[in-house]
């Protein structure tokens, strides 16, 4: 692979433009080697005389540098040959800060030769992106050394509340003291005597030792030499504070828990109700669960801080890579040597020099090893470096299966039915009564999981950060999804399949109530899988997909993150497969299931149930909204939430006509569906995709696309519309098509509201994904659990 594809697949997308522009330093390298490949033949002609014998170069009459390095050297102590020197590289220092490492500027001395006008703008071009890449290399280096003092402080708060939490004893001078400051219980110091003066702790201390009364980074050396001063000076510490120390263990001052506080995150139903009537900074309790949080938070940040450190040093090593390669073309095309002079001054920057990094992540991966993960350096690695998302084989194999036995399970059921002539058969509207509405569930869950494993392809063959938009602990790959869905279909099919043949047979058409049991057993065997606590079918995914469905029910009690409420608009798509789980209930639980009959549409709870369980996703989402009005103050919240306000009366309108008919009906349900498919085509186009921008770079669409082909945007836009219009169908009362049952085009509807969504997905998450882009924001933030008295809320 070349090193520019190498390059583009190595960055942190979301810096991608702070990255070093290379393609576009090559197009400049390129128009320099086309000048000089125009006039080779002039030169070469120049060259020869006009015997035919060729010109003695003029680097043939410089002065001879010598076989040794003695005249090298020589020649250096008096001062260098400015003949060989291709360009000078100087440091503009800044006026506001005199310390601090200013821009970098590049002097081209060749630029009176003819086609240096070339190589002097590939200069100014590559000084621009040189100290680009610093500014913003310096900009990340200081947020990490501010974030890197606030978790020193959060440590040294940890650390004193575990002590002061557990209580160790520990043994000072031949004497017991409590690290509380009390005097401990006589019974434990004599207990402690007969043990041989063994020092009481806890679990913890064992690997809080990170204090050794400042002999950390001295030599032996220094040390032996100056025992005796440093013991005075321990003295003198011990004097001053108030630690107890025990052979050169020391504890942290105690007294920083009086200016600590705990930051009480909105998170959960509790918090949220408690942070409505109490301050969000409570005092500390001291209590095992509380010191679990303060861990688990801080544990979190800084697994999230290592990780941005890794990025940096990456950011740093191929940029610092890049210049070296582009330098080397250069000098490849021009036949110079301007690297060395260039690359001299790159290593000397403060791009060259990453040892602070280096240091901060040494001392991150020391603290995650001794603090939370109990000196275990596998254990706190593991931590650190999550495995890579490795392709097995055996997924391919198995996606290759299953989707070949779902393609040969159509084709039976195909063969089946026109072999027996039931779609002319007595019973077909019966069947499509009672048995489609059961098995169309399962239809709208594996297209919807199909469409979703197209996104991810596609959104990896873009490069979009899905994996972090989502926040997927454990990452699945579009392969898995598909696998997953083949094998929901592979199910569903062989249901159907035996279903009609158990019906079909004489021989087991008399055990009617097992063959009416098939989906109700399918549906189990489902749920099962989804709820089941074992390690298995990917369960990190399944509960995460479990927990972001009950935070979308939960809506207004739990914090609105991007995975809640995307999920929350899928499920927005979904509503004939919750109205077919209603069914389930009403068809096993209150209908004759056994003579294939049911009166749930009779029925006024199953028609008051139809409606809210329409409404429900919607209302979620529009609580949702409300939520992050309330947190963000953003009124763009407001509008949205009125969007699917006005969506719920659209459902409730359209249900009830469904339901009752009537001509004040049919026009509640016309107007309200007008309106809202106005406002939600708008708002899918312009706030959730960005398209439509007038002034944009490409017109009508935004200043960054990832695809090329920008007739792709306008089509996505044409298909939305049309698609957002499929309920016409139920105004202009078209219930049945020819060869199409009622409840086969309620199916169809559903499928394209579903087909919608996917094209949403894959623009939204767009979207999402140049924002982050365009702000540089690579990590999620990680709420700290201590608040310090006299500080900003972090």
């Amino acid at each position: 692979m070349k090193f520019g594809k190498e390059f583009v697949s190595q960055m942190v997308q979301e810096w991608q433009q702070a990255y070093m522009d290379y393609n576009f330093l090559k197009k400049l390298l390129k128009d320099v080697w086309n000048f000089r490949h125009r006039n080779a033949s002039t030169s070469a002609s120049d060259l020869m005389t006009p015997k035919g014998t060729l010109k003695r170069r003029l680097s043939l009459y410089r002065a001879f540098s010598g076989l040794t390095g003695y005249h090298n050297s020589l020649r250096s102590s008096l001062g260098k040959n400015n003949e060989d020197e291709v360009i000078l590289v100087s440091a503009a220092q800044q006026p506001e800060d005199h310390d601090s490492e200013g821009s970098y500027q590049t002097m081209f001395l060749m630029s009176s030769e003819e086609g240096g006008e070339y190589e002097l703008v590939f200069f100014r071009r590559l000084d621009g992106e040189f100290n680009k890449v610093l500014k913003f290399y310096k900009a990340k280096l200081n947020e990490v050394k501010s974030e890197a003092d606030e978790l020193s402080k959060q440590m040294d708060a940890l650390i004193a509340l575990r002590i002061k939490v557990d209580n160790p004893l520990m043994q000072l001078n031949g004497a017991y003291k409590s690290t509380n400051g009390r005097a401990p219980p006589p019974d434990s110091v004599v207990h402690s005597n007969n043990v041989g003066k063994q020092v009481v702790a806890m679990s913890h201390m064992d690997a809080i030792q990170e204090v050794e009364m400042g002999s950390e980074g001295i030599s032996e050396d220094q040390m032996r030499t100056g025992g005796r001063e440093s013991k005075s000076n321990h003295q003198r510490m011990r004097d001053k504070s108030n630690l107890n120390v025990a052979e050169g263990f020391a504890f942290p001052e105690l007294e920083v828990l009086d200016h600590v506080r705990v930051n009480v995150e909105p998170e959960t139903p509790v918090s949220t109700l408690k942070n409505v009537f109490v301050s969000s900074k409570s005092d500390l309790s001291f209590s095992k669960e509380e010191l679990k949080k303060a861990e688990d938070k801080i544990k979190q940040a800084f697994v999230q801080f290592h990780q941005k450190l890794r990025l940096l040093k990456s950011y740093c090593f191929l940029n610092l890579l890049a210049f070296s390669k582009i330098m080397k073309k250069y000098d490849k095309i021009t036949s110079r040597s301007a690297s060395k002079t260039y690359l001299e001054m790159v290593d000397n920057s403060c791009l060259g020099n990453s040892d602070e990094i280096t240091r901060l992540t040494e001392r991150v991966e020391a603290t995650i090893i001794k603090h939370f993960a109990n000196g275990n350096h596998r254990e706190g690695m593991r931590l650190l470096r999550p495995q890579p998302y490795r392709e097995r084989h055996s997924v391919t194999f198995f996606l290759g299966l299953f989707s070949g036995c779902s393609i040969a399970l159509v084709a039976a059921i195909i063969v089946s039915i026109h072999a027996r002539n039931l779609l002319n058969s007595k019973e077909r509207g019966r069947y499509m009564e009672n048995i489609f509405p059961l098995y169309s569930l399962f239809g709208y869950i594996v297209l919807h999981m199909v469409l979703f494993a197209v996104n991810m392809y596609l959104w990896r063959c873009f490069r979009v950060n899905y994996p972090f938009i989502f926040g997927f602990k454990e990452f699945v790959g579009y392969r898995e999804v598909l696998l997953l869905a083949s094998g929901l279909s592979v199910l569903t099919l062989a249901a159907v399949l035996s279903n009609l043949d158990m019906e079909m047979d004489s021989g087991t058409k008399s055990y009617r109530t097992i063959t009416e049991l098939v989906p109700l057993g399918l549906v189990t065997v489902v749920l099962f899988i989804l709820f089941c606590p074992f390690n298995t079918i990917y369960r990190s995914s399944r509960f995460f997909l479990i927990q972001c469905s009950w935070r979308c029910l939960c809506a207004p009690l739990y914090k609105v993150t991007l995975p809640d409420f995307f999920l929350a608009d899928q499920l927005t798509s979904q509503i004939q497969a919750f109205r077919s789980l209603e069914f389930y209930v009403c068809y096993y639980g209150w209908g004759d299931f056994k003579r294939r009959s049911n009166r749930c549409q009779e029925s006024q709870v199953y028609q008051i149930f139809y409606i809210i369980i329409a409404v429900v996703p919607f209302w979620a989402r529009f609580l949702q909204c409300l939520r992050r009005w309330l947190e963000e103050g953003d009124p763009v919240q407001v509008l949205n939430g009125l969007k699917y306000f006005s969506t719920i009366v659209a459902v409730v309108m359209r249900t009830i006509y469904d339901l009752r008919r009537g001509t004040f009906w049919k026009i509640m349900a016309a107007a309200s569906s007008g309106v809202t498919t106005i406002g939600s085509a708008y708002w899918d186009i312009v706030m959730d995709w960005g398209l439509l921008r007038r002034n944009s770079k490409n017109p009508w669409l935004r200043d960054k696309l990832l695809i090329s082909n920008k007739k792709i945007y306008f089509a996505a836009i044409v298909i939305n519309i049309l698609l957002r219009l499929v309920w016409m169908q139920l105004v202009l009362d078209l219930q049945e098509a020819p060869f199409l049952h009622r409840k086969a085009l309620v199916a169809v509807v559903a499928c394209l509201e579903i087909l919608r969504r996917g094209i949403w997905n894959f623009f939204r998450l767009e979207n999402e994904h140049l924002n982050n882009v365009g702000k540089y924001r690579a990590f999620k933030s990680v709420p700290l659990p201590f608040y310090h008295d006299g500080e900003k809320n972090r």
